[in-house]
């Protein structure tokens, strides 16, 4: 008898179930011997809560609006990359759902489906995750999500180079996926996977599947994260001024280049770790928060670690002005589809209801420093 997908637990069981190693290994594997993937996840652990009492939480709210633009909950779609691995449509799917719920979905450059067809799919508020590998390429995604109506640029600035993802080396991960025998016997266990991978088409890197060996040798350096290591302040401001929309730089995680941001004239930043998938031994985001967003008057978002409302919670007490939520929603997919990510979604907006009720704070943006010990 399955067991009913109620917690996120859940879902990961299911998502592992469900998933040829290859691909459940990628999803959730981070860099070197997993350290900073386990410290993001014990420094949530240790980060307690402290409630006021006798408050009035009969009304609650949890809308907020970092950039003016209003949303329901206080946490968006993180960007992440070949989710068509994990189900066909992957990006097309959590678009969807995430205008569903009134959140901003970010789709990334290392995406399985275009900005093109992720607009046509979605009315929502799409933002665009930008990797400079080549600086010609780069200015032309840019100029691509300025046509699609993309309301947000996030450039991500942690990756120079790729980092140390033992996993995805020790099962020949990449795209497209190289069919082994171990990796063929892999998909012969996991038959409902491989026949929707079979009628899709096995996904490719979206943005860079044009003609001209220009394109191959992008999409290989995108899947090796062979970045243009060269990319400085100076690129960044150059790119501000071609950027005329919200610009977040993702990835920071010192309040000196917090300051540096703001200086430049960008509009936000993401503390961020990439989720423990690249420098090994980064500290936690969620430990970072309060030096970052004291540096500087932007608007701070964050990511890596979160797993549940009351992470989010706790990240928006520690100065964040909002949460990208990512691997939660990889489980859903790969357990339910569009289904599985719509019940995610609520579940994590109820999360954060009940904490705030809990908590004795009916606002979101009334949560402070002195609500965590």
């Amino acid at each position: 008898m399955t067991r009913a997908l109620i917690t996120l637990d859940d879902y990961r069981d299911a998502a592992r179930r469900r998933l040829p190693r290859i691909v459940f290994d990628y999803l959730e594997g981070g860099a070197g011997s997993e350290r900073g993937l386990s410290r993001n996840r014990e420094a949530f652990a240790r980060t307690r809560l402290v409630p006021d009492r006798l408050t009035d939480v009969s009304q609650r709210r949890q809308a907020i609006a970092p950039f003016g633009r209003p949303w329901e909950s206080p946490f968006a779609v993180a960007p992440m990359g070949l989710t068509g691995v994990v189900r066909p449509q992957g990006d097309l799917i959590l678009a969807r759902a995430a205008a569903r719920a009134g959140i901003p979905f970010c789709l990334s450059t290392a995406a399985t489906s275009t900005i093109e067809a992720v607009r046509r799919a979605s009315d929502g508020e799409l933002w665009f995750q930008l990797y400079v590998v080549q600086r010609a390429l780069a200015d032309r995604l840019v100029a691509r999500a300025r046509e699609a109506g993309c309301t947000t640029l996030v450039l991500t600035v942690d990756v120079a180079v790729n980092g140390d993802r033992v996993r995805d080396r020790r099962n020949g991960f990449g795209v497209p996926l190289r069919m082994t025998p171990r990796i063929l016997l892999d998909g012969v266990r996991h038959p409902v996977w491989s026949l929707r991978q079979v009628r899709q088409g096995f996904p490719q890197l979206a943005h860079f599947v044009v003609a001209g060996d220009g394109d191959v040798e992008a999409q290989a350096a995108l899947m090796a994260r062979q970045m243009d290591a060269s990319f400085d302040w100076t690129a960044l401001a150059r790119l501000r001024d071609d950027w005329r929309g919200t610009l977040i730089v993702k990835g920071i995680v010192s309040a000196e280049d917090a300051r540096h941001c703001e200086r430049l004239g960008v509009d936000g930043v993401v503390v961020s770790n990439h989720g423990g998938r690249q420098l090994e031994d980064a500290p936690a985001p969620i430990d970072l928060l309060p030096a970052v967003a004291d540096a500087c008057g932007l608007p701070v978002l964050m990511d890596s670690g979160v797993r549940d409302g009351a992470d989010v919670v706790k990240a928006m007490a520690a100065g964040a002005r909002g949460v990208l939520v990512g691997r939660p929603l990889l489980y859903a997919l790969a357990a339910d589809g569009e289904r599985g990510v719509d019940a995610v979604l609520a579940m994590l907006r109820r999360q954060v209801d009940t904490t705030l009720a809990l908590l004795g704070t009916p606002d979101v943006t009334r949560l402070e420093r002195r609500h965590l010990a």
